[in-house]
């Protein structure tokens, strides 16, 4: 399984918008579904329970820590549980994180605070070329509202490029166990 840093697709949703944003990245991986379709659902619950175990810890130590500066943390509950009904619709939520958009082959979920707005785009690629490889793209955006996202983000960047691959080789890999 490969995972690289990749420009930023053009066939996003969030695309069109990407001048707007402070900070933006995108992180791809494949294969993915051995050639089958893979269903866009499948993805974004995969999302909510791929996650290593330390970035949930730093998760958890994160609600904490901006709690106490009034930002949001989303609910303490049982990620599994949740996604059990969760539909993947727009304006569902599954803890911190809201469903803005869905396609067929991508989901934009993420949040708006007092100091930063941002957007996860779970982009499904069915590559109809000479391997009929599909692919997975995750890509972030970030908007800052004023210093306090900045300051926010300082500390966040360089995990945030850690556990984003990490995520996508545990998406793609529960999607493929779940094929066989």
């Amino acid at each position: 399984m490969k995972i690289k840093k990749i420009e930023f697709p053009a066939t996003s949703i969030l695309y069109q918008s990407k001048e707007k944003f402070d900070y933006a990245d995108s992180f791809k991986g494949g294969p993915v579904g051995n050639g089958q379709n893979v269903d866009i659902t499948q993805i974004g619950k995969a999302f909510f329970t791929s996650g290593p175990k330390w970035g949930k810890k730093m998760f958890a130590f994160r609600n904490k820590v901006v709690r106490l500066f009034g930002l949001k943390t989303g609910a303490e509950t049982d990620v599994v549980k949740e996604t059990d009904n969760f539909t993947c619709e727009v304006g569902e939520r599954v803890g911190l994180f809201k469903v803005f958009n869905k396609t067929s082959n991508e989901i934009i979920i993420g949040e708006d605070d007092k100091h930063l707005d941002f957007r996860i785009s779970l982009l499904f690629d069915k590559n109809r070329g000479e391997k009929d490889e599909n692919s997975l793209t995750i890509s972030t955006t970030v908007k800052f509202h004023n210093w306090l996202g900045v300051l926010y983000f300082l500390p966040v960047r360089p995990f945030h490029k850690l556990i984003v691959p990490a995520m996508l080789k545990n998406i793609i890999g529960k999607l493929e166990s779940a094929k066989r």
